[in-house]
């Protein structure tokens, strides 16, 4: 980690600007391509999920943006960034899981596994050292539904400067997989060329296996 210099920052303007704003976060829906990533999945009989968290995460990873965080009114650089995900139980409830980032699937998978069982063996939200952590980014997946808008809860009282990211269902139009995807983001560390960049590499990830 280390902390941004604001006056040399190229981003400074933005961020005194945006810090201001009761609710500085914007928000973006689009869908992805999923085909070649869901076939992929079904036929080595791999958790499509598992698949395109990674995938979203080695995208994101890549745009020097989603590294930065404010914390007590600095800039700081993460230099990797993992997630922190929403896994739901079949009571209905879900909890928060943390799943550091590996450039390997199985390694991924693995770990991410081991969360999904902590997960159902536990009740409450499991908020922890590691799901508060600020170098994540906050997953959640919607698999039930295709949403073409979505909000957060937020407290705006507290300082929040970490993405937030959301997988709808999977849907089959014209022999395609399509999902929607939300991304909401401080507008004082990014703006739309960022997420513009994210959506294109985790496409790009989704397609060229």
């Amino acid at each position: 980690m280390k902390i941004i210099d604001l006056t040399t920052w190229n981003r400074k303007e933005h961020f005194e600007l945006f810090t201001q704003y009761e609710e500085p976060f914007f928000g973006i829906v689009t869908e992805v391509d999923c085909t070649e990533a869901f076939h992929e999945a079904k036929e080595q009989k791999r958790s499509f999920f598992a698949s395109y968290l990674h995938k979203s995460l080695m995208a994101l990873n890549e745009i020097e943006n989603f590294h930065y965080r404010i914390i007590d009114g600095q800039v700081v650089f993460f230099d990797e960034i993992h997630a922190t995900q929403t896994i739901a139980r079949e009571d209905g409830t879900f909890a928060f899981s943390f799943v550091q980032y590996t450039k390997e699937l199985s390694r991924f998978k693995s770990l991410l596994k081991e969360e999904i069982n902590q997960v159902h063996s536990s009740t409450g939200l499991r908020i922890n050292k590691d799901t508060a952590r600020q170098d994540v980014i906050h997953y959640s997946s919607i698999p039930w539904i295709n949403f073409t808008g979505l909000t957060h809860a937020r407290n705006l009282k507290k300082e929040d400067s970490i993405p937030k990211i959301t997988f709808g269902k999977a849907v089959e139009k014209e022999g395609r997989y399509k999902m929607a995807v939300s991304l909401n983001a401080h507008h004082a560390l990014m703006d739309g060329l960022q997420a513009a960049q994210f959506f294109e590499l985790f496409q790009d990830r989704l397609t060229k296996l």
